[in-house]
Parts: structure tokens; C-alpha cells; sequence
């Protein structure tokens, strides 16, 4: 099986612009994610797909592979679909945002052998035990729930499951953490779904794939690496690399 990490990146956003170019480090953010997700033992190959010359030409200075891909996606899985249909090689796809510089590479792994180890996967995602309560009823901590088989059976910001008798909360809660492993067909078959009732009232796109009889498996971790949304964060994870050296 032919597996290849794709890292959709572009320079548009709305709290923090160019953010895959920003340098502070000494790197480029997409430098360090790329640098992260290689070091997963299970990938064949990593590479950014990315519509904007500026980080094609990023990628150029540090030796990283890279896809231009079209300005008309209005999302990243439909970015990795076009290099997935353009590489048909790639047997498997593994997601990973461009914001995340510190993902364990574990977790990569893990991913990976979802799906390998289940021919009956589709999709393969990660999820964690909730241990702050304020997570468990913050609309944007998304919480997942699991059937026996570990496979999703919902995904939602709202709290579930609803904790009718008032038990002890702790362990009953998982968040789900934005990385996905593909099968290639099931990739391509996503991405030309038209959106669904569940995915647009939650603005959850996992929903869709549910919706449509995929089967997700979740394993769960307990390192979850911080993405980079904000010019704040990307401060905290200057600090947190100059404290390193």
C-alpha cells in the first residue's frame, strides 16, 4: 500500500494571514510541519499542496515536495482529492493540517494502521479523553462518540453523550482531533458529495461522510499537538521552540 501525507496549505486566513510563511524560528511554520509529519515511520512519501506560488516557492528554498494545486477548493479535502486524482499511485492519503508543527508523529502511525489492520475502514481519525471540563461544553471542542468497534458514530459540538444522571464526567468525553487517513476511493467519492443536513447545521464535513455510510475508525491518543490559528499562538510556539535550543 502506497502512502502519502499530504499537507494542504494556503496563504489566505482570515486571523492570521500568511501564516505558513511565517519565520520567527528561523523556518517557515509549513517548514516545521513538514520536517514533523516526515519523520512518521509509516509514510512513503510527504508532500504540500498548496494554490499559491509563495509557498511553492517556500517549499522550493527547504527542499520540500509540493503540488500546485487549484485557487477554487473551499476546502482542504478537496485539495487532496486533485492530487489524488492527478497521483494514482497513492493508495492511501493521510491529512494533515498545515498548522500543526508539533503532531506527534505516533499519532501519523496510528492512523495508518486503522486502516491497514480493517479492510471494512474507509476513513481512519483520531480522538482524545477530555480532562478539562470546560472542554465538554465548548461548541468548539468537537466530542465524538464510539461504538464498540472504535468506529464513529457521531460527531458533534454539543455534549454527548448527554449525562442524564449526572455521573462522574471524567473519561466519559472524546474530542476529535482534525486528522484524517483515506482510502483513495473513498476520498474521491467524498469530495464530490454534495453537503448534507447533519454536516451543514453542525459545519462539521466529517458528518457528511457518516451520512453517507462511510465507516470511520478512531483511535485515541494522548498527545495532542496545539494548531496555529492565531498570531498569539504562533508566539507561544516561538517560545516554546527557542526554549529547546
Amino acid at each position: 500500500m502506497s502512502i502519502t501525507a499530504i499537507i494542504p496549505a494556503r496563504y489566505a486566513s482570515t486571523r492570521f494571514p500568511g501564516k505558513p510563511l511565517a519565520k520567527e524560528t528561523g523556518k517557515y511554520l509549513i517548514e516545521h510541519v513538514y520536517e514533523q509529519v516526515s519523520k512518521a515511520k509509516s509514510l512513503d512519501s510527504v508532500l504540500i499542496a498548496t494554490d499559491d506560488v509563495r509557498i511553492a516557492e517556500a517549499c522550493e528554498s527547504f527542499g520540500g515536495v509540493y503540488e500546485m494545486t487549484r485557487d477554487d477548493h473551499q476546502c482542504g479535502t478537496d485539495r487532496l482529492a486533485e492530487v489524488a486524482e492527478k497521483r494514482p499511485e497513492i493508495e492511501l492519503i493521510v491529512n494533515v493540517q498545515g498548522d500543526e508543527p508539533e503532531i506527534d508523529p505516533g499519532s501519523i502511525d496510528l492512523l495508518v494502521d486503522l486502516i491497514r489492520n480493517d479492510e471494512l475502514v474507509d476513513i481512519a481519525t483520531l480522538c482524545a479523553v477530555i480532562e478539562n471540563e470546560r472542554e465538554v461544553t465548548d461548541p468548539n471542542v468537537v466530542k465524538v462518540v464510539l461504538d464498540k468497534k472504535s468506529h464513529a458514530l457521531y460527531f458533534s459540538r454539543s455534549t454527548i453523550p448527554y449525562n442524564r444522571d449526572g455521573a462522574d464526567w471524567q473519561g466519559m468525553y472524546r474530542k476529535h482531533l482534525g486528522i484524517y487517513a483515506y482510502r483513495r476511493d473513498a476520498l474521491l467519492k467524498f469530495s464530490k458529495l454534495a453537503q448534507t443536513p447533519l454536516e451543514m447545521s453542525e459545519k462539521l464535513e466529517q458528518l457528511r461522510a457518516l451520512e453517507n455510510g462511510f465507516t470511520i475508525a478512531v483511535g485515541e491518543v494522548k498527545h495532542t499537538a496545539v494548531g496555529i490559528d492565531t498570531p498569539e499562538q504562533y508566539s507561544e510556539f516561538v517560545k516554546r521552540i527557542q526554549n529547546k535550543e
